[in-house]
Protein backbone atom coordinates (compact mmCIF):
# COMPACT_ATOMS: atom_id res chain seq x y z
CA UNK A 1 0.00 0.00 0.00
CA UNK A 2 1.43 3.29 -1.17
CA UNK A 3 2.11 6.27 1.65
CA UNK A 4 0.69 9.71 0.48
CA UNK A 5 3.55 12.79 0.82
CA UNK A 6 2.81 12.71 5.06
CA UNK A 7 3.52 8.93 4.91
CA UNK A 8 -0.19 7.88 5.93
CA UNK A 9 -1.27 5.17 4.16
CA UNK A 10 -4.79 5.60 1.77
CA UNK A 11 -6.46 3.41 4.48
CA UNK A 12 -5.53 5.85 7.49
CA UNK A 13 -6.65 8.76 4.99
CA UNK A 14 -10.06 7.19 4.28
CA UNK A 15 -10.59 5.78 8.32
CA UNK A 16 -10.10 9.60 9.15
CA UNK A 17 -12.46 11.09 6.89
CA UNK A 18 -14.87 8.62 7.91
CA UNK A 19 -14.48 9.21 11.77
CA UNK A 20 -14.32 13.14 11.12
CA UNK A 21 -17.63 12.42 8.76
CA UNK A 22 -19.44 9.92 11.76
CA UNK A 23 -18.26 12.12 14.68
CA UNK A 24 -19.28 15.36 13.24
CA UNK A 25 -22.69 14.11 12.37
CA UNK A 26 -23.58 11.95 15.67
CA UNK A 27 -20.63 12.88 18.19
CA UNK A 28 -17.81 11.41 19.19
CA UNK A 29 -19.50 9.61 22.01
CA UNK A 30 -22.19 8.52 19.81
CA UNK A 31 -19.80 6.67 17.22
CA UNK A 32 -18.35 3.28 18.37
CA UNK A 33 -14.99 1.75 16.45
CA UNK A 34 -17.41 -1.04 14.64
CA UNK A 35 -19.33 1.52 12.78
CA UNK A 36 -16.29 3.64 11.75
CA UNK A 37 -14.63 0.06 11.01
CA UNK A 38 -17.66 -0.82 8.92
CA UNK A 39 -17.43 2.48 7.02
CA UNK A 40 -14.24 1.95 5.44
CA UNK A 41 -15.03 -1.72 4.99
CA UNK A 42 -12.63 -3.42 8.13
CA UNK A 43 -13.80 -4.53 11.12
CA UNK A 44 -13.75 -2.39 14.12
CA UNK A 45 -10.71 -4.06 16.12
CA UNK A 46 -8.62 -4.14 12.32
CA UNK A 47 -9.04 -0.30 13.01
CA UNK A 48 -6.27 -0.84 16.01
CA UNK A 49 -3.79 -1.59 13.05
CA UNK A 50 -3.69 2.35 12.23
CA UNK A 51 -4.83 3.74 15.31
CA UNK A 52 -4.77 2.61 18.91
CA UNK A 53 -8.16 3.82 19.70
CA UNK A 54 -11.12 6.33 18.99
CA UNK A 55 -9.70 8.96 21.34
CA UNK A 56 -6.70 8.61 18.71
CA UNK A 57 -8.37 9.58 16.03
CA UNK A 58 -10.37 12.47 17.59
CA UNK A 59 -6.90 13.46 18.39
CA UNK A 60 -4.70 13.43 15.05
CA UNK A 61 -7.91 14.84 13.56
CA UNK A 62 -8.07 18.24 15.25
CA UNK A 63 -4.55 18.67 15.76
CA UNK A 64 -3.95 17.96 12.17
CA UNK A 65 -6.28 20.05 11.04
CA UNK A 66 -4.51 22.90 13.44
CA UNK A 67 -1.29 21.86 12.18
CA UNK A 68 -2.12 21.91 8.63
CA UNK A 69 -4.19 25.35 8.96
CA UNK A 70 -0.96 26.85 10.36
CA UNK A 71 1.79 25.18 8.01
CA UNK A 72 -0.37 25.86 4.72
CA UNK A 73 -1.64 29.54 5.58
CA UNK A 74 2.78 29.81 6.86
CA UNK A 75 3.64 28.56 3.20
CA UNK A 76 0.89 31.04 1.44
CA UNK A 77 2.21 33.98 3.43
CA UNK A 78 5.77 33.24 2.64
CA UNK A 79 5.13 32.79 -0.88
CA UNK A 80 2.89 36.02 -1.51
CA UNK A 81 4.89 38.86 -3.31
CA UNK A 82 3.44 41.91 -0.77
CA UNK A 83 1.22 41.93 2.23
CA UNK A 84 -2.15 42.56 -0.04
CA UNK A 85 -1.50 38.86 -1.87
CA UNK A 86 -0.31 37.47 1.52
CA UNK A 87 -4.01 38.37 3.11
CA UNK A 88 -5.95 37.34 -0.47
CA UNK A 89 -4.17 34.21 0.18
CA UNK A 90 -4.37 33.27 3.32
CA UNK A 91 -8.34 33.68 2.98
CA UNK A 92 -8.44 31.45 -0.08
CA UNK A 93 -6.60 28.68 2.06
CA UNK A 94 -9.05 29.29 4.94
CA UNK A 95 -12.21 29.54 2.27
CA UNK A 96 -11.03 26.56 0.83
CA UNK A 97 -10.78 25.10 4.19
CA UNK A 98 -14.45 25.84 4.63
CA UNK A 99 -15.87 24.77 2.36
CA UNK A 100 -14.03 20.84 2.00
CA UNK A 101 -13.79 19.90 5.46
CA UNK A 102 -16.77 21.11 6.94
CA UNK A 103 -17.16 18.06 8.84
CA UNK A 104 -13.74 19.14 11.23
CA UNK A 105 -15.41 22.27 11.61
CA UNK A 106 -18.21 20.74 13.45
CA UNK A 107 -16.36 18.21 14.99
CA UNK A 108 -13.68 21.04 16.19
CA UNK A 109 -16.39 23.01 17.34
CA UNK A 110 -18.27 20.41 19.62
CA UNK A 111 -15.76 17.59 20.80
CA UNK A 112 -12.95 19.94 21.80
CA UNK A 113 -13.65 19.15 25.13
CA UNK A 114 -13.43 15.07 24.50
CA UNK A 115 -9.35 15.44 23.33
CA UNK A 116 -6.97 14.84 26.84
CA UNK A 117 -5.96 17.87 28.17
CA UNK A 118 -2.31 17.82 26.38
CA UNK A 119 -3.64 17.39 23.11
CA UNK A 120 -6.23 20.38 23.73
CA UNK A 121 -3.45 22.73 25.03
CA UNK A 122 -1.34 21.75 21.71
CA UNK A 123 -4.74 22.69 19.41
CA UNK A 124 -4.98 26.07 21.35
CA UNK A 125 -0.91 26.86 21.01
CA UNK A 126 -1.48 26.07 17.31
CA UNK A 127 -4.67 27.97 16.76
CA UNK A 128 -2.88 31.10 18.34
CA UNK A 129 0.12 30.45 16.02
CA UNK A 130 -2.52 30.62 13.04
CA UNK A 131 -4.02 33.83 14.69
CA UNK A 132 -0.92 35.60 15.14
CA UNK A 133 0.30 34.84 11.23
CA UNK A 134 -3.15 36.63 9.94
CA UNK A 135 -2.98 39.60 12.43
CA UNK A 136 0.70 40.23 11.27
CA UNK A 137 -0.65 40.31 7.43
CA UNK A 138 -3.28 42.25 8.55
CA UNK A 139 -1.73 44.93 10.16
CA UNK A 140 0.25 45.19 7.00
CA UNK A 141 -2.45 45.60 4.96
CA UNK A 142 -4.46 48.04 6.66
CA UNK A 143 -2.63 51.12 8.17
CA UNK A 144 -4.98 51.98 10.63
CA UNK A 145 -4.44 48.70 12.21
CA UNK A 146 -1.02 49.09 12.29
CA UNK A 147 -0.28 51.12 15.01
CA UNK A 148 0.38 49.16 18.05
CA UNK A 149 -2.77 50.42 20.02
CA UNK A 150 -4.95 49.09 17.22
CA UNK A 151 -3.56 45.68 17.41
CA UNK A 152 -6.25 44.16 19.56
CA UNK A 153 -8.73 45.47 17.06
CA UNK A 154 -6.80 43.68 14.28
CA UNK A 155 -7.17 40.36 16.64
CA UNK A 156 -10.56 40.55 16.59
CA UNK A 157 -11.33 41.33 13.28
CA UNK A 158 -8.94 38.20 12.39
CA UNK A 159 -11.36 36.49 15.10
CA UNK A 160 -14.60 37.68 13.61
CA UNK A 161 -13.58 36.29 9.93
CA UNK A 162 -12.55 32.97 11.37
CA UNK A 163 -16.32 33.31 12.78
CA UNK A 164 -18.02 33.99 9.46
CA UNK A 165 -15.28 31.68 7.63
CA UNK A 166 -15.78 28.85 9.59
CA UNK A 167 -19.94 29.06 10.14
CA UNK A 168 -20.24 28.09 6.39
CA UNK A 169 -20.96 24.50 7.21
CA UNK A 170 -23.97 26.00 8.96
CA UNK A 171 -24.89 28.42 6.63
CA UNK A 172 -24.22 27.54 3.51
CA UNK A 173 -26.72 28.44 1.10
CA UNK A 174 -25.41 28.63 -2.37
CA UNK A 175 -25.33 25.42 -3.82
CA UNK A 176 -22.60 26.65 -6.20
CA UNK A 177 -19.06 26.27 -4.52
CA UNK A 178 -17.63 28.95 -6.71
CA UNK A 179 -19.87 31.64 -6.09
CA UNK A 180 -20.12 30.79 -2.25
CA UNK A 181 -16.40 31.08 -2.23
CA UNK A 182 -16.54 34.59 -3.97
CA UNK A 183 -19.27 35.63 -1.33
CA UNK A 184 -17.19 34.71 1.74
CA UNK A 185 -13.72 35.92 0.22
CA UNK A 186 -15.77 39.78 -0.43
CA UNK A 187 -17.20 39.55 3.49
CA UNK A 188 -13.70 38.39 4.54
CA UNK A 189 -12.35 41.36 3.13
CA UNK A 190 -15.18 43.69 3.83
CA UNK A 191 -14.95 42.72 7.58
CA UNK A 192 -11.07 43.54 7.38
CA UNK A 193 -11.83 46.88 5.82
CA UNK A 194 -14.87 47.86 8.66
CA UNK A 195 -12.40 47.21 11.02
Amino acid sequence: MANSPNGDTPRREQIRREAARLFAARGFLGVGVDEIGRAVGISGPGLYRHFPGKDAMLADLLVGISERLLAEGSRRAGEATGPREALESLIEGHIDFALDESALIILHDRELFNLPEDDRHRVRRLQRRYVELWVEVVRRVFPALAEEAAEPRARAAVHAVFGLLNSTPHSRSLDDRAEMAALLRRLALGAFAAA
